[in-house]
């Protein structure tokens, strides 16, 4: 292995590295400031958007509260479990790196949760008297906050880490990746349930029974329907970017270090650096012009921009610092093409998939026109349509993927699996535009809710709103797309660092890898198929949560209908906090089962079958994943537009027979979207992440000396017992339609089966 010690020059890099990150979260300050000196707006509008501020707020200091104590458990397990290099300073360091992962991760869906639930008034005030521009601007920076505290705090972490443990920073790192992920899929998957819950009985008692439009005052699930978009949109999508973000630079510090040393682990932070730089070029670049044919122009404008820019740099950060011959791997082309190139994959792969998942999502696009002409024959057709949509669209985007992972194994020769690391760095250079991107999303469908809810919008404000919704809708549909490219690149490359893992622990105890990996052996073979299946339990578990909270939510609606017939004429008040509080109880407690899952399910195939079975595990898992949220996302997306574009006049538009399928097709997708598709991203992460956390255990209890079948097989088991008891307790809360609601008296809701 090359000399990983870092220099003093290369010392003095990460701290300019360092700075940058500082200066991310420096420019997101700044546009705080601008968005926070924006007008919120009548008073009714500043009431509606306090009452999803406190919402929001309760529901994430929940979340966080029950996190704490996962959180504390695998601090004191990493503590116990043992490291390939270093002491137990590298031991003590990646626990509690594992918690400054974790603390970020949260800090990250925080912060990104409390400025959307405070910009998305203001959006709504600008719209007023059709101020497109400035609505657009408010809307668009209030991400740009989210995206530069993404990168600067993944950036910062990283950084600091190298700057601190120098040689062994790649093993402390793994904690801080571990930390991110494993907050970020909870908080997928809590915000997933509860904003999808809340919008699937929205949908279905609002506008299906009682006709009334979806962000109605009369409708009890309304607030609860714009909190799920602030805590599943915002914090899940931003904390499920930043640990992205993280585990990208982990897998590129492993691999970088195996391959050229201390070079290999500086190289990817100054990737990230000059993400930072294009990043804030591109939200800059993202402002909107008169003449702009429509809202996606601005967009993509920033965001392209960002690509060039960081291309551009990337060029001058490659052939000036990397060596123009390498003096270990045996590469195909000198360190500084593959420097450049394999970030160049990366870029074209995010632009690529941008524009395959804008013409399966956009309103203007065959396919979503496709889908909103078969509402005219029923739901059956909508959702049918969607689900072969959904379907072909994955075909599409996992050709793309495995086309980039395959550029990169061709340009990288001995180092291929670097290079698929430095893909997804390149990828992540437009990290901060992605994640204004996505935030856009949700602040404008918060915007138009509270301005439908107040009443305090002439026609033209809603017009704009309408306008700035649909753009949001093919902009989260877009992130999905990115978030999941970037998800199985981090992914193959922490496979790779697996590898080096296991390599590393067999060479310390006199064995090697022999055909452990081999194809043909039956255990792995059984291994590839629990990966991939455990994919689709997870999705099926995610959907499953949100169709019982969804379900309590329907009978609350209902029953407040029913009981207090002054709603319809708004001469009664909908009680608000009893929705918001099911989805917050039903959300929490659903979050358990997938994560003990995701984190058990790779220990029990790990020390139960073995390195090689765990290796074909964590394939078929990314194969799997990779098509299952592809075909999530997009079909769900492009639910969503044909459901718009039908409302904005199609087909009859709203009240038909048309809008009625679509909405029932939106429905489905609402969970497809937004709850199982994007967890699987951290899901395939964090199950990478704890294979490579406990690699060495398993070795050492493997080989050696201090072998011990008997302490494998009891691990695997207690696994194994712990994932099928919680599976069991979340099967006994199912709820069966049709049973007669009753509201407790603390405003949760109990349902007694028929």
């Amino acid at each position: 292995m090359p000399d990983s010690s870092l220099s003093g020059g290369d010392m003095a890099l990460v701290a300019v590295v360092l700075v940058v990150s500082l200066a991310a979260l420096g420019f997101a300050g700044y546009l705080v400031k601008a968005v926070l000196a924006a007008d919120q707006g009548t008073v009714k509008m500043r009431e509606i958007a306090q009452a999803v501020q406190e919402g929001a707020a309760a529901y994430l200091r929940r979340q966080f509260k029950t996190l704490a104590v996962f959180a504390v458990i695998v601090f004191l397990l990493l503590l116990l479990l043992p490291v390939a290099e270093g002491g137990w300073e590298t031991r003590t360091g990646r626990a509690i790196f594992f918690l400054v992962g974790a603390l970020f991760s949260a800090s990250v869906g925080f912060i990104g949760m409390t400025l959307a639930t405070r910009g998305n008034v203001r959006v709504a005030a600008a719209a007023r008297g059709g101020g497109f521009l400035s609505a657009f601007r408010i809307a668009y920076r209030t991400g740009g906050v989210v995206g530069m505290i993404t990168v600067g705090l993944g950036l910062f972490g990283a950084a600091l880490a190298l700057l601190l443990f120098d040689e062994t920073a790649p093993i402390v790192l793994e904690g801080f990746g571990f930390g991110g992920a494993l907050l970020a899929m909870f908080m997928r998957v809590g915000g997933g349930i509860f904003t999808k819950a809340a919008d699937v009985g929205a949908d279905l008692v609002g506008k299906v029974e009682a006709g009334i439009p979806e962000d109605d005052p009369r409708n009890a699930a309304t607030i609860a329907d714009n909190v799920g978009d602030n805590v599943g949109d915002c914090a899940g999508m931003a904390a499920d970017l930043f640990e992205s973000y993280a585990v990208t630079l982990v897998a590129a510090l492993i691999l970088g270090q195996v391959f050229f040393g201390s070079e290999g682990m500086v190289f990817p932070l100054l990737i990230a650096a000059i993400g930072v730089i294009a990043s804030v070029v591109g939200i800059l670049a993202s402002n909107p012009g008169k003449a702009d044919a429509s809202g996606m122009a601005p967009i993509n404008r920033g965001f392209f921009t960002s690509a060039a820019v960081s291309l551009v740099l990337v060029a001058a950060a490659s052939f000036v610092y990397l060596p123009s011959v390498s003096d270990g791997a045996d590469l195909s082309v000198s360190p500084q093409v593959l420097g450049f190139v394999s970030v160049l994959i990366g870029v074209v792969l995010a632009a690529a998939i941008q524009q395959l998942t804008g013409y399966f999502t956009e309103t203007s696009r065959k396919p979503v026109k496709d889908i909103g002409r078969s509402s005219l024959t029923g739901p059956a057709t909508v959702i049918l349509s969607g689900i072969s949509l959904g379907l072909e669209s994955a075909v599409y985007a996992a050709v793309l993927i495995g086309g980039a992972v395959y550029g990169a194994f061709l340009i990288g020769g001995g180092a291929a699996l670097y290079a698929v690391a430095l893909a997804g760095c390149g990828l992540l250079t437009t990290a901060g535009v992605i994640v204004s991107m996505d935030t856009f999303g949700p602040v404008s469908d918060n915007a138009q809710g509270i301005a439908e809810m107040s009443g305090d919008i002439d026609e033209e404000g809603a017009r704009v709103l309408t306008d700035l919704d649909a753009v949001g809708n093919t902009t989260k549909a877009i992130t999905k797309g990115i978030a999941i490219a970037t998800a199985v690149l981090a992914a193959t490359a922490l496979f790779g660092s697996y590898n080096a893992q296991i390599t590393v622990a067999l060479d310390e105890a006199g064995e090697t890898l022999g055909d452990a990996f081999s194809l043909v052996n039956p255990n792995n073979v059984v291994g590839a198929v629990v990966g991939a299946a455990v994919v689709f339990f997870f999705s099926g578990l995610a959907i499953s949560a949100v169709s019982r909270a969804a379900g309590r939510v329907v009978f609350e609606v209902r029953e407040q209908f029913r009981t207090k017939p002054g709603i319809m004429d708004y001469s009664e008040r909908p009680d608000y906090g009893a929705v918001v509080d099911i989805c917050t109880k039903d959300s929490l407690r659903e979050l358990a089962t997938p994560g003990l899952l995701a984190v058990l399910a790779p220990v029990a195939v790990g020390f139960g079958l073995g390195i090689g079975p765990l290796a074909a595990y964590l394939v078929g898992a990314i194969a799997a994943g990779t098509l299952m949220a592809v075909f999530l996302a997009n079909s769900g997306g492009a639910w969503d537009n044909a459901k718009k574009m039908v409302e904005d006049g199609a087909y009859g538009g709203k009240g038909s027979e048309a809008h009625a399928a679509t909405v029932i097709g939106d429905t489905v997708g609402d969970p497809f979207k937004d709850t199982a598709g994007p967890a699987i991203n951290p899901l395939i992460k964090v199950m990478n992440l704890v294979a490579l956390l406990i690699a060495p255990a398993i070795v050492g209890l493997s080989v050696g000396e201090d072998a011990n079948t008997t302490a494998r097989v009891l691990i695997a088991l207690g696994a194994v017992l712990i994932i099928v008891i919680s599976v069991v307790i979340s099967k006994r809360r199912s709820v069966v339609v049709g049973g007669a609601p009753s509201a407790a008296s603390d405003g949760s809701l109990r349902v007694s089966a028929p």
